[in-house]
Formats: C-alpha cells, structure tokens, sequence
C-alpha cells in the first residue's frame, strides 16, 4: 500500500504480548462517543469525509495547467509508474477498520508524501499522525501517533506499447508506534517488485512483496502478493483488488478483497472512497476508507509568474 491507506507495503500482524501501551483519554470520544464501536466508527468518518470536503473546495480553485497526478492509493498494490518528475505529490486519507487480532475498531489518518527526482527515481515518506483505538467493547480507548516510514522507488524497465513498466522499491521504519496493527501489521524493512501495465482497456497493478518481521528479537520473512485491476469511466475509476500475505507469527494468511471508486476533479486532484473485506478469520474484518490525492501545481524551485 504505497497503496491503501496508506498502506505502503504492509506486514503481518504482530501480537504485542508484554508491550506496555500507553492510555490516553481523548477529549472528542468523552463528547461524542456512541455506545455502539459501529456507529462510533462511522461518525469518526464522517467527520473525515467534511474535512476532506472542505480542504478539497480550497484545493480547487487553482486553474493554471498542471501534470497529471499519479495516485497509488487507496488499493493494497503500488504502480510501478513514478510521480510527474519535480512535483510534490500527497496522498491524504482516512481509514476506519473493524474486528481484528489487536482491536475492535480503528480509526487512522495517513499522509504519504512523494516526489520524483529523476526521470527513473522516486523517494517518499509514510505517515500515520493520529490512530484512534478501542477493544470489541468499545473499551481501552487508546490515541498514539501511528508509524513512520520513508523509502525509495526506482524504474527498471520503462513501459512501452505492450511492455510493462517495471520498478522495484525499499521501505525501512523510522519509528515504531504502540498503536494495534491491521491484519497486514507492521514492517522493519520490505522490498518490492512492482509490475504496470494497460491491455484492453484496463488498467493492472501487480506487486511482489518481501518484509522482515521482528518479536523479542526474532527474525521472519513474510511474502506478499497483490493485483489491482481498474478500469476507467469517463471522470471516474473503479478498481477491484485482491492481495494475500503470510503471517508468520501467527502460521496463518491474511486475504482480502478491495474495491474502490476513484473521481477526478481536476488532472492533478483526485478523490476516492471504498471498502475491504478481509476474507480469512485472521484478516480484519471491514475495513472503509476516504481520501484524495493531490499534485502540487509547480514544480519545486520554479518561480511564479
């Protein structure tokens, strides 16, 4: 998950067994807090999808011709295909998960940040700034800032006609959180062949992904594999995705399966909404997300006229 939710190629979940986790009260859950960690969940969203509205009424009053954004999110699969060289690009959004190994719900906001330095190289950072958590419950109501991570993604072969573009990618954790984990968890390191293609109208996003799990000082590889197929429809984009990864802790599978409605309100501004359905027992369950993507207008270190 450059991909969903921000998730840029996520991991197992990991059980934190003995980690002390830390207890914050928060002030919006005391005011306005359902009973019911469902509707609690969607209100959270809500919330999400006004703010998103209000940022994006902003974001649209620029006119002047700008690249075309290139939105890995929201799917699980990263596209091969790199950002509008010299241009900022940033990938916003909201994620609210039910029932999984860690929590009951979950609420994330997630930003990723990228920017392509050279025709062939591409370097962004992954953030989780808030993660709203509670048990099946709807108890040990818990804030922390998620996870950090930073990495690189470089072109090894260039699409052209009917050969695919083909790119590989490094992503190594600056910061560890105690928020709970998805069913993909978290990572220390993960490295990625990432495969692009168009053929007959539609749109393909393969991924092969390769992650190092750590627990009380033990090491394990996990394997991953992902295939977004989208489709275009004027304006708008469906995508259906489905992705698979190990769990090595656990001796077990995550497995799930994505779909996504994407809009594009201008070329360098799109927005997108969904839903996943986790497919084994220890997949999360549902997950929901809304966000945009938005490509900065001028390229970095170019004056304005």
């Amino acid at each position: 998950m450059h991909g969903m939710e921000t998730r840029i190629l996520p991991s197992v979940i990991v059980t934190r067994s003995g980690k002390k986790l830390d207890w914050v009260v928060d002030p919006v859950t005391l005011l306005s807090l359902s009973p019911e960690p469902t509707q609690f969940m969607r209100n959270k969203m809500l919330g999400c999808g006004g703010l998103l509205i209000l940022t994006l009424s902003a974001i649209a009053q620029t006119t002047d011709p700008v690249p075309e954004a290139n939105p890995a999110r929201p799917t699980v699969s990263t596209p091969a295909t790199l950002t509008p060289l010299g241009f900022l690009q940033f990938e916003t959004g909201g994620l609210g998960a039910l029932t999984s190994g860690e929590f009951g719900t979950r609420i994330g906001i997630n930003q990723v940040t990228k920017l392509t330095v050279l025709p062939r190289l591409e370097f962004f950072v992954q953030t989780e700034p808030y993660v709203h958590s509670s048990d099946r419950n709807g108890k040990d109501k818990e804030i922390h800032a998620g996870e950090v991570f930073v990495g690189a993604q470089a072109i090894l072969v260039p699409g052209d006609g009917a050969r695919p573009t083909i790119a590989m990618s490094y992503v190594r954790r600056l910061y560890e959180s105690p928020a709970p984990e998805l069913d993909l968890g978290t990572f220390r390191q993960s490295g990625a062949i990432l495969l692009s293609d168009d053929l007959a109208g539609f749109h393909f996003d393969a991924n092969l992904i390769v992650t190092e799990e750590t627990e009380s000082g033990d090491r394990r590889a996990q394997l991953a594999q992902t295939l977004s197929i989208s489709h275009p429809l004027k304006k708008f984009t469906l995508s259906g995705e489905i992705w698979h990864f190990t769990q090595p802790y656990l001796n077990s599978n995550a497995l799930g399966n994505l779909w996504a409605l994407s809009y594009s309100l201008r070329r360098n501004l799109v927005i997108d909404g969904g839903f996943d359905r986790g497919l084994t027992s220890t997949s999360t369950h549902w997950e929901e997300f809304i966000g945009f993507t938005y490509l900065l207008p001028r390229r970095l270190g170019q004056n304005k006229k």
